[in-house]
C-alpha cells in the first residue's frame, strides 16, 4: 500500500517562537456601518434562523420527554430562552470570548493556537491536553456544518405544511434540490452575492421583530417572561421537565460560535453592534410573540413561527425564510472551509486544494474536497432524518459541545496568559462552565435519539486529524535521516562532489527547513549530474498568526558563502493566507542573493515527494497506519497550492515506510 506524501514544505512554525507583527490586514477596530451590515449576512445567519424551529421543537409531542403545554411552562421556557441567550451569547461570547483573539482572528482554532504558542514548562502537558480538546471541538464544528444546512433548509421548507398539509410530500424533494444547488454554486464563490446577504438579513430580522410584536399584542402578559424567576422556577421547580427541555433550548443560540469565528472578517465592534442593536432584540421579540401565540391557543404549537404571520403573508414569509436559511447554510459552510484550511496549515490535515473566490475578501475561499463531502453528508441527513424536529437532537449536541470546550479554553487563557485573578476565573468561569455542562448533560439524554450523530462525526474527524499529525511526525523524522545535514552536503557540492555540470538559470528547491538537504537537490546532482548557476533552497513556514506583513514575508540566509550561488530563503505565511511562492521570491533583493537578483522568469521549481508504504515497525497501530496513508490521497497538488508554473516544475523523491 503506497501513497504520495509531499516533502517540499516546512512543518508549521513552532508556536512558541515570537509571532510576526500584526499585519495591516488585521480586523477593523472601529465601528463601520458597511461591515456591520455585512456581518448580519454572514455572522448571524445561523442563530437568526433558529426561531423557525426552536420553540416548535420544545413542545414537540413526539419528543421522548415532552414539555406539557400550559401557561407556567410557556412563561418558564420563554424566560429560559431569553436568559440563556443573555448569558451564553451576550455575556460570554460578545463581552468575554471575543476579547481573546489571535492577531484579530477568533474561533476555536485561534484559541488552540494561543494555547500551543504559550505552552511550556510545568503547564505543557495541560496545554497539550487542552489543545487536543480544542481539536475535538473543531471536529464537532465540522459536524455542525453538516447538520446546519439540513435542519435550516428543512425547517423553512416545512412551512409548506402550514400553508397546506397536502404539500407534505414535497418537503424532502424540494429540500434536496435546494441543498444540491447550494453546494454546486459554492465554487463560484460568494463575492458576487455576498453584498446581498446583509440587506436580506436586515429584512429578515425586521420581519422577525414585527411578527413578534404582533404576537405580543395578542397576549401582552408574555412580557412577564423577562423576569428571571420564571426561568429559575421552570428549571429547578419542575426539574423533571426543565432539565430535558434544555436539550431543545440549545437550539435558540446555535451559531453563537460564528460570532467569534468570523471576528477577523468584520471586527468585534461591528459584530457586537449588530447583535445588541438588531439581532438580539429581534430574536427576543419573535420568541415572545410565538410564546404569546401558544398562550392564546395550544393548537398553535404545530407551527408557531409561520402562524405569527397573517394568512396572506405566509407564502412571502416562506420565501424569505428559505432565503435566510440558505444564507445561514452558506455561512456555516464557509466556516467549515476556514476550519479545514486552518487545520491543514497547522498540520492537522493534509494540504487541501483551496480556491480564493474573491480578490477583495480574504475569508472567501472554496475547498472542493470539503464541499462535496459536506453535500453528500447533508443530503444523507435529510433523507435519513426527514424532519427538522428529528435533527434537532443531533444539532444541540454539536452546538453545546463546541461551546463548552470554548469556555474551558478561554478561561484557561484568561488565567495563564492574562493572569486574571484566581478567584475571578474559578468563580465566573466555574459558573459559566456549570451552565454549559447542564445543557451538555441534558443533550446527553438524547444520544439514542440522534445526539450520537455529531459525536460520531466529531470522533471520526478528531481521529483523522490526530492520526495525520502523528503520521507527519514519523515521516518527518525518517525524511530528516534520508536528507542529511544541509551544510555538510553543501560543503561537498562546493568541493566538487559529486561531479556535476553547471548550467545557466535558476533552480528553486522547495524544502522543509534550513537544516536538511532537499531530496530533489540530492537526486539532481547524484543522478542527473547537473546543477544550476543560481540555486535557491526555499522553506515555506506557516506562522501561528492569520497573516504576515509583506515586510516580514522572507528571510534570506547565504548559508555561509556569498560566492557559491546557493541561497536559503524562508517564506512566511499566516494560516489564513494563500501561499504564493513566486510572489514571495520576488521580494528577495539582489544584495540578499549574492549580489544578483533572482532570475525568476525562467526559473525551474523542484518538488521533493515521498511515496508512503505500509511498514512493519510499531510506529502506530496498524489501522492508524492505513488511515494515515489513505488520508494522504486527498493531499492537494503542491504546484497548484504554491502557485508554481506547471511547465517549469519538476517532481523527484523517495520511499518511506510508515
Amino acid at each position: 500500500m503506497t501513497a504520495q506524501y509531499d516533502a517540499s514544505t516546512s512543518d508549521p512554525a513552532p508556536e512558541s517562537q515570537p509571532a510576526p507583527a500584526r499585519s495591516a490586514a488585521a480586523p477593523r477596530g472601529t465601528l463601520r456601518p458597511a461591515l456591520a451590515v455585512g456581518a448580519l449576512g454572514v455572522v448571524f445567519g445561523d442563530i437568526g434562523t433558529s426561531p423557525i424551529y426552536a420553540l416548535q421543537t420544545l413542545f414537540n409531542p413526539a419528543d421522548p420527554h415532552p414539555v406539557p403545554i400550559n401557561d407556567n411552562n410557556v412563561f418558564g421556557l420563554i424566560s429560559l430562552i431569553f436568559w440563556s441567550m443573555m448569558i451564553i451569547v451576550t455575556i460570554f461570547y460578545v463581552m468575554l470570548a471575543m476579547r481573546a483573539d489571535n492577531d484579530g482572528e477568533g474561533g476555536i482554532m485561534a484559541l488552540i493556537t494561543l494555547i500551543r504558542r504559550h505552552s511550556g514548562g510545568r503547564g505543557r502537558k495541560t496545554s497539550l491536553v487542552l489543545a487536543a480538546l480544542g481539536i475535538f471541538g473543531a471536529a464537532l464544528f465540522l459536524g455542525d456544518s453538516m447538520i446546519t444546512p439540513a435542519i435550516s433548509v428543512l425547517s423553512a421548507v416545512e412551512g409548506l405544511k402550514v400553508i397546506d398539509p397536502g404539500f407534505d410530500s414535497l418537503v424532502i424533494p424540494l429540500t434536496g434540490v435546494i441543498i444540491v444547488l447550494l453546494f454546486v454554486f459554492q465554487r463560484k464563490g460568494t463575492a458576487s452575492i455576498g453584498r446581498l446577504f446583509g440587506p436580506v438579513m436586515i429584512v429578515w430580522f425586521l420581519t422577525l421583530a414585527v411578527l413578534g410584536i404582533g404576537g405580543i399584542a395578542h397576549h401582552p402578559d408574555i412580557l412577564k417572561a423577562l423576569n428571571p424567576l420564571y426561568a429559575v422556577d421552570f428549571l429547578f421547580g419542575h426539574f423533571h421537565i426543565g432539565f430535558y427541555a434544555l436539550a431543545a433550548v440549545v437550539l435558540t443560540f446555535t451559531g453563537a460560535e460564528a460570532l467569534y469565528a468570523d471576528m477577523g472578517h468584520f471586527g468585534r465592534k461591528n459584530i457586537t453592534a449588530g447583535w445588541i442593536f438588531l439581532v438580539f432584540p429581534a430574536l427576543l421579540l419573535n420568541y415572545m410573540g410565538q410564546g404569546a401565540m401558544i398562550l392564546e391557543s395550544p393548537a398553535n404549537v404545530s407551527g408557531p413561527f409561520f402562524l405569527l404571520a397573517p394568512e396572506w403573508g405566509r407564502i412571502p414569509l416562506l420565501v424569505l425564510a428559505t432565503a435566510a436559511t440558505v444564507i445561514a447554510s452558506q455561512a456555516v459552510i464557509t466556516g467549515a472551509y476556514s476550519v479545514a484550511s486552518q487545520a491543514s496549515k497547522l498540520g492537522y490535515l493534509p494540504r487541501l486544494r483551496i480556491s480564493h473566490t474573491s480578490e477583495h475578501e480574504i475569508g472567501q475561499i472554496y475547498v472542493p474536497w470539503i464541499n462535496w463531502l459536506l453535500m453528500i453528508s447533508v443530503l444523507t441527513l435529510v433523507f435519513a432524518f426527514r424532519s427538522s424536529a428529528s435533527l434537532a437532537y443531533a444539532y444541540g449536541m454539536a452546538v453545546i459541545g463546541t461551546i463548552t470546550i470554548v469556555t474551558l479554553l478561554f478561561f484557561y487563557i484568561a488565567r495563564t496568559q492574562w493572569h486574571a485573578p484566581r478567584w475571578l476565573v474559578f468563580t465566573g468561569g466555574g459558573l459559566l462552565l456549570a451552565f454549559d455542562l447542564l445543557f451538555l448533560a441534558a443533550n446527553s439524554t438524547k444520544i439514542v435519539h440522534g445526539a450520537w450523530l455529531p459525536l460520531v462525526i466529531g470522533v471520526t474527524a478528531f481521529t483523522i486529524m490526530v492520526t495525520w499529525q502523528r503520521g507527519r511526525e514519523i515521516v518527518t523524522a525518517e525524511r530528516i535521516r534520508l536528507e542529511g545535514p544541509l551544510r555538510e552536503f553543501l560543503e561537498r557540492v562546493r568541493a566538487g562532489e559529486p561531479k556535476a555540470a553547471q548550467v545557466p538559470g535558476t533552480a528553486v528547491f522547495l524544502n522543509r527547513g534550513a537544516e536538511t538537504a532537499p531530496l530533489a537537490f540530492r537526486a539532481n546532482l547524484e543522478r542527473n549530474h547537473v546543477r544550476h548557476a543560481q540555486i535557491v533552497i526555499l522553506s515555506v513556514e506557516t506562522q501561528p498568526v492569520p497573516r504576515v506583513p509583506e515586510s516580514e514575508r522572507v528571510l534570506v540566509d547565504d548559508l555561509g558563502s556569498t560566492q557559491g550561488g546557493i541561497t536559503h530563503v524562508t517564506a512566511r505565511f499566516g494560516y489564513m493566507e494563500s501561499q504564493d511562492v513566486p510572489a514571495a521570491l520576488r521580494l528577495v533583493k539582489a544584495r540578499q542573493s549574492g549580489g544578483r537578483k533572482l532570475n525568476l522568469k525562467d526559473a525551474t521549481y523542484f518538488l521533493s515527494t515521498i511515496q508512503l508504504r505500509y511498514g512493519p515497525e510499531p510506529t502506530m497501530a496498524k489501522w492508524r497506519k492505513r488511515l494515515f496513508i489513505a488520508t494522504s490521497y486527498i493531499t492537494a497538488d503542491a504546484a497548484d497550492h504554491f502557485k508554481l508554473p506547471r511547465e517549469r516544475t519538476v517532481t523527484m523523491g523517495a520511499h518511506i515506510e510508515v
